[in-house]
C-alpha cells in the first residue's frame, strides 16, 4: 500500500491513513491468518485491542509477515479495567507482550471511564521512557475531550470514534483538528450494513458509474460473519481498493453529503 498518504500526528509521528482492525475476530487461528493476508495485501496498520482477546494472534501474525517491525504501525488500546494509573501501566505491560513486540506505536484509553485522568498520566510516562510512539483516546465525545485537555500537559495524538458516510461528525472533526488532534474513524465503511447501503445504491452508483457492483457488493458484506471471522484476501484488496478510491474521488463530497444520518450504532462499541 502506497504510504505517500501517511498522516502526520501532532508529534510528528508518521500513522498509515488506512488500517486494518481485528474487533470480533475471537477465533485465534482466523484472526492471525487475517492480519498475516492483511498485511500481504498491503496494510500497514494493525489495530487489535486488550479488550478483543486477540492480540497474542495478531502478534504471531506480524512475526510470520517477514516485514520489518519499523514499517508496521501497531495500535492496542488499554480497556476500562485497568484504566487507573496504577493498572495502566500493567494493562500495557501484558498488552506488550502478548504482541511479542519492545513498543507500540498508539496506545489508546480505550473508553472514558474509570479515572482515565490517572491512566494518562501513566500512558505520559510510558511516552517519556519510549515505549509508545504516541498515545491517544476513542471514543471520547467533544465534552469529554474538552475537559481532559484542560487538565493534562500531553494532547492525544488522536481519538479514534465511529465515523463514516451515515454518521460524519463534522463538528467534531473541526474542533479536533482546532486542538491539534487526529480524528480517526472506527467503522468506516459502517459495517457493511445492508439497509444502509441498499437505500444509497443510485448515490454509489453516482459516484462510482463503472464500480457500483464492486462497492455495493462489498459495503454490504464487509461485515465479519459472526461465525467466520477469517476474511478472504480478495475481500481484503477490494477494501483496500475502496478506502483508497473513497478518499481520493473529488465526488466523494456530494455522495456523503446526501447520506449523513447519525450515528449508526447504538452505543461505542469497537
Amino acid at each position: 500500500m502506497n504510504r505517500e498518504n501517511d498522516v502526520t500526528l501532532n508529534n510528528g509521528v508518521k500513522m498509515p491513513s488506512i488500517g486494518y482492525g481485528v474487533f470480533r475476530m475471537t477465533d485465534e487461528k482466523n484472526c492471525e491468518e487475517a492480519v498475516l493476508k492483511a498485511i500481504e495485501c498491503g496494510y500497514r496498520l494493525i489495530d487489535t485491542a486488550a479488550a478483543y482477546g486477540n492480540e497474542v494472534a495478531v502478534g504471531r501474525a506480524i512475526k510470520k509477515s517477514g516485514v520489518k517491525r519499523e514499517e508496521l504501525f501497531i495500535t492496542t488500546k488499554l480497556w476500562i479495567t485497568d484504566t487507573n494509573y496504577e493498572r495502566a501501566k500493567i494493562g500495557f505491560s501484558r498488552s506488550l507482550e502478548r504482541l511479542g513486540l519492545d513498543y507500540i506505536d498508539l496506545y489508546l484509553i480505550h473508553q472514558p471511564y474509570n479515572d482515565y485522568y490517572g491512566a494518562w498520566h501513566a500512558l505520559e510516562e510510558l511516552y517519556a521512557d519510549g515505549k509508545i510512539k504516541a498515545i491517544g483516546v476513542d471514543n471520547f465525545t467533544q465534552d469529554r475531550l474538552a475537559d481532559f485537555l484542560y487538565f493534562n500537559k500531553i494532547v492525544p495524538a488522536v481519538n479514534m470514534v465511529e465515523c463514516n458516510a451515515y454518521f460524519q461528525r463534522e463538528d467534531e472533526r473541526k474542533y479536533m483538528k482546532e486542538q491539534h488532534i487526529f480524528m480517526q474513524a472506527w467503522s468506516p465503511l459502517a459495517a457493511g450494513k445492508k439497509e444502509l447501503q441498499q437505500k444509497n445504491t443510485k448515490r454509489m452508483a453516482y459516484i462510482a458509474p463503472n464500480r457500483c457492483k464492486t462497492i455495493t457488493s462489498l459495503m454490504q458484506n464487509c461485515a465479519v460473519d459472526k461465525q467466520q471471522n477469517a476474511r478472504q484476501q480478495k475481500q481484503i484488496t477490494d477494501e483496500i481498493e475502496l478506502l483508497v478510491f473513497l478518499a481520493a474521488d473529488g465526488k466523494i463530497s456530494g455522495f456523503i453529503a446526501e447520506v449523513h444520518q447519525g450515528q449508526t450504532f447504538e452505543y461505542s462499541r469497537d
